[in-house]
């Protein structure tokens, strides 16, 4: 799932914008959530490689690295990989895919260089650039909005007025969902105190994997949790309480954003194109035949986790996330002003952390209109 703002090891002299305390602390997470499986956090799953075959004119790059996570709010690479779209652009240049858990393993593969593009959530990306002094990453592109639930067992809440004195799971400790929901909370004038989850809510941690599980025990009442969690939940009796996309402008926030290490972008640009023109191509394909590319994106979960999500889980999963080119960068600056609120984050300086020129550029060529930095892009 959308992952978290959990300091990551960046392989730079950059220091993280948490203390050490509290590094500590978040790293001790990290660890615990080693365990999970693709719907939760945790460690790099094994690499794949899609059989396409790299055919045509090589690149220059002779591979390019791409990561990504296997859940829906990821569907542009999903689609992508399994229809092949962005090995048909790299031609001879070859595609190789590495799937992960949690946004703080795909943050270390990108410094190590283990991989070099990747889609990822808003809250690791921002860590990622703020602890490698702006050095590691840059955003290149924008891949899905929304996505997002309050789900609650309806027999114990029947309205939003209820949450308090409830326990509520998120997904991690920092992560995007967590941020979102401790700002909602404040914005109610309850009080939580974000590191302990204790308050007028208990805002109870939990991964995705388990969160039907506790759901099911009564370990928690209701979760704020990205897709498919969500609809899973509905499927055990939940009730959708609310959809976090009603609480923006337009009801549009980014959840998924894909990332190149500044090294490979400066190196490979013609390759960094290409994969951008895979998810153009990728997200065009989706908006065009949706019922095709969910059949597409379950196709390559199945591969990739043994198990296809059911048709009562990713219908309502699917219809509640939009796929975008435009990576809806004001939005990005709201939720890390959410996280300060919090007391998850330092200020951070993000300008810089957007260079949107090659998805522009292949905008331009497929005749759609500029996406905006919105103040942030390339110095």
């Amino acid at each position: 799932m959308p992952a978290s703002l959990l300091p990551t090891r960046a392989r730079s002299t950059g220091s993280s914008p948490f203390s050490a305390r509290r590094s500590r602390a978040f790293t001790a997470l990290a660890l615990l959530a080693a365990t999970a499986t693709a719907c939760g956090y945790g460690s790099k799953a094994a690499d794949t490689s899609h059989e396409a075959k790299a055919q045509g004119k090589k690149l220059s790059a002779d591979t390019v690295r791409i990561g990504y996570f296997p859940n829906l709010t990821h569907a542009t690479a999903l689609v992508g990989d399994e229809k092949g779209f962005f090995q048909k652009e790299l031609g001879g240049t070859k595609a190789s895919y590495a799937q992960f858990n949690a946004g703080p393993s795909e943050i270390e593969a990108l410094n190590s260089g283990s991989i070099d593009i990747g889609w990822i959530g808003p809250s690791p990306a921002i860590n990622g650039y703020t602890a490698s002094n702006s050095k590691s990453l840059k955003i290149i592109g924008g891949s899905a909005s929304g996505g997002v639930k309050l789900v609650v067992n309806p027999a114990k809440i029947k309205s939003l007025k209820d949450i308090k004195g409830k326990k509520i799971a998120t997904p991690q400790l920092g992560n995007t969902q967590d941020v979102a929901f401790l700002n909602w909370i404040a914005e109610q004038g309850w009080k939580v105190d974000a590191q302990s989850g204790k308050g007028d809510v208990s805002v109870v941690r939990t991964d995705n994997k388990i969160t039907p599980d506790a759901y099911r025990s009564g370990s928690v009442d209701g979760a704020w949790v990205p897709e498919p969690t969500a609809s899973k939940l509905v499927s055990e009796g939940a009730k959708v309480l609310l959809d976090e996309s009603t609480l923006w402008p337009q009801k549009k926030f980014v959840i998924t954003n894909v990332i190149v290490s500044q090294k490979f972008l400066a190196a490979h640009p013609d390759v960094v194109e290409a994969v951008l023109r895979g998810s153009v191509k990728s997200n065009a394909f989706i908006s065009q035949h949706p019922d095709e590319a969910k059949q597409a994106a379950n196709a390559k979960l199945k591969e990739l986790s043994g198990k296809a999500l059911p048709a009562d889980q990713i219908d309502p999963a699917w219809q509640s996330i939009r796929f975008t080119d435009d990576p809806l960068a004001s939005t990005l600056n709201a939720e890390a002003d959410h996280a300060v609120k919090a007391g998850l984050l330092k200020k951070p300086d993000l300008k810089g952390i957007y260079d949107l020129a090659p998805l522009n550029k292949v905008l331009k060529a497929e005749g759609k209109p500029p996406v905006s930095a919105a103040g942030l892009g390339a110095q």
